[in-house]
């Protein structure tokens, strides 16, 4: 493994940098070696790969959702248009 002897200043807030600081020492590291870590672990272009396909398959369930509710509705008017007729029978 090369020897690390290049800097990337990065700016943060101090919030910022309690919590990554927590964070690298919880896991039993420095901030350095848990910042190339999770640097080297990001993988945007999969990321958004995954997140257009959860969309996608959030668009698709809704829409399958929102004719299941059409189809619901319909059937209850019709049902209740059928009851009301049945009862102005009745009442004549």
């Amino acid at each position: 493994m090369a020897t690390a002897n290049e800097r990337i200043p990065v700016l943060v807030t101090p919030q910022e940098k309690e919590t990554i600081a927590k964070m690298a020492k919880d896991a039993h590291m420095s901030m350095g070696e848990f910042l190339r870590r999770a640097a080297s672990s990001f993988r945007p272009s999969e990321d958004e790969q995954v997140l257009e396909r959860m969309i996608d398959q959030m668009l698709k369930t809704t829409a399958r959702a929102s004719t299941a509710v059409d189809e619901a509705l319909s059937f209850v008017d019709a049902s209740n248009r059928r009851i009301a007729t049945m009862e102005s029978r009745q009442a004549h």
